[in-house]
């Protein structure tokens, strides 16, 4: 049986995971933290889950390292400058960090089959949007997303954005808009074109359980895991 500490408890993900460890037969909860807890509550769990904001998320990997525990965290705002710091700090220790920065299964295969896509599109654009109480703008999503374009095309499309500021924010010469509403969970399209026409990628979430399996999986993963793993993919295998 895996012991789990909910660090950010309160949260609609932190919520979820706390139905998940209550319900799953494999799972315990050892301590859920809210704003007011302390970090050393968390202690003496197999795996540390993170769903905070990213400010308070460095300070909890950070914890963790020091105190050699296994840390999955599924806060957004990893760049990788932040990872290769992570990377470089667990040189130094017995922990393990997972980063998940989205636990949906059909997010991972969204952003897989726009890797692909890349190939064959030069042209591409990022349109997400989430509930109006999404702090983040572009979410760490679609900000991924556009990366993995940018790495899979052989042509940058680099947009002015002096010249073009309605066009949104440029990552990796990915222009994202971002929308923020209420009655929203998740939804983002990755629309690519070429000459005559347009490929789609669509991924709609209606609830925050679509997240659920992801989770079991990686609290799973990261009891047994070693180092440091990011992404969903890895996770899964």
């Amino acid at each position: 049986m895996i012991s789990v500490s909910i660090i950010g408890a309160t949260g609609r993900m932190g919520q979820l995971t706390k139905e998940l460890v209550d319900t799953d037969p494999n799972l315990k909860l050892h301590a859920a933290l809210d704003s007011k807890s302390t970090l050393q509550s968390a202690l003496g769990a197999d795996v540390l889950i993170d769903f905070t904001a990213p400010d308070v998320s460095e300070k909890v990997a950070d914890f963790a390292i020091t105190n050699s525990q296994k840390l999955l965290i599924g806060s957004s705002g990893w760049s990788e400058v932040k990872l290769a710091g992570l990377q470089k700090a667990l040189l130094q220790s017995t922990a393990v960090i997972v980063v998940v920065p989205n636990f949906s299964i059909g997010s991972m295969l969204a952003q897989r089959f726009a890797a692909e896509a890349a190939k064959h599109f030069h042209e591409a654009e990022i349109i997400e949007t989430h509930h109006a109480g999404k702090k983040d703008s572009p979410s760490g999503t679609a900000i991924r997303t556009a990366e993995i374009i940018g790495e899979n095309r052989s042509v940058n499309n680099l947009v002015d954005d002096a010249m073009q500021s309605s066009r949104g924010q440029s990552v990796a010469g990915v222009p994202i808009h971002s929308v923020r509403l209420p009655g929203v969970s998740a939804r983002q399209e990755t629309i690519f074109a070429g000459a005559s026409e347009q490929l789609s990628i669509l991924h709609d979430v209606t609830s925050h359980h679509a997240y659920s399996l992801g989770i079991l999986r990686a609290i799973e993963f990261t009891a047994s895991a070693k180092g440091l793993t990011v992404g969903l993919e890895r996770v899964l295998g």
